[in-house]
């Protein structure tokens, strides 16, 4: 019997650019979030493992055309453009229209820990997708926010988010208990 391959993970920080992150209103606990994206960026450093950033832009033209201060990474992310995986995507899923899934296999990633913004849009989109690409996903459930909306806040939408990616397309896990 053939032993299974390690499992090599990534990192995906999705959407923590500027129009988001400083919004009005601002994200929930969002110091915090980026504090923890940060532990884990270095944690995946140390361990060799993929950093890759994704930021979501829109139409030449638009408030997130593609040169647009407000899609531009959030001062105090410590992506590094020359080291790490950063693109650019038009979609709420990570994978529409980049080349992720490639880079991905390229670098032999089975696994990829999801962290970034906004809970409910771009990063739920994107935990059912690895889903569908055949991967394994771990959402971080200390390291991804967004903003109150009409109806719930941002805290009960990231509790809900996390319960319900929880097990068909996620496995849960704190900040504190990822590895690369």
């Amino acid at each position: 019997m053939q032993a299974s391959a390690p499992s090599q993970r990534a990192l995906l920080i999705v959407d923590m650019q500027v129009g988001l992150f400083h919004g009005n209103p601002p994200p929930y606990e969002g110091a915090r979030v980026l504090a923890n994206i940060n532990t884990l960026i270095a944690r995946a450093r140390a361990a060799d493992a993929p950093v890759y950033a994704v930021r979501h832009t829109g139409p030449a033209g638009s408030p997130i055309a593609p040169d647009s201060e407000l899609t531009k990474l959030v001062s105090g992310l410590d992506v590094d453009a020359a080291r790490d995986g950063v693109l650019v995507k038009t979609r709420p899923n990570c994978f529409v229209g980049t080349d992720l899934a490639q880079r991905l296999a390229d670098a032999g990633v089975n696994e990829l820990v999801i962290v970034g913004m906004k809970t409910e849009y771009c990063v739920d989109t994107t935990c059912r997708a690895v889903f569908d690409l055949g991967l394994r996903a771990v959402l971080v459930e200390d390291a991804h926010t967004t903003v109150d909306s009409p109806g719930l806040n941002a805290r009960d939408i990231i509790a809900h988010h996390n319960r319900t990616l929880n097990g068909p397309f996620v496995t849960l896990a704190r900040t504190e208990d990822v590895a690369f």
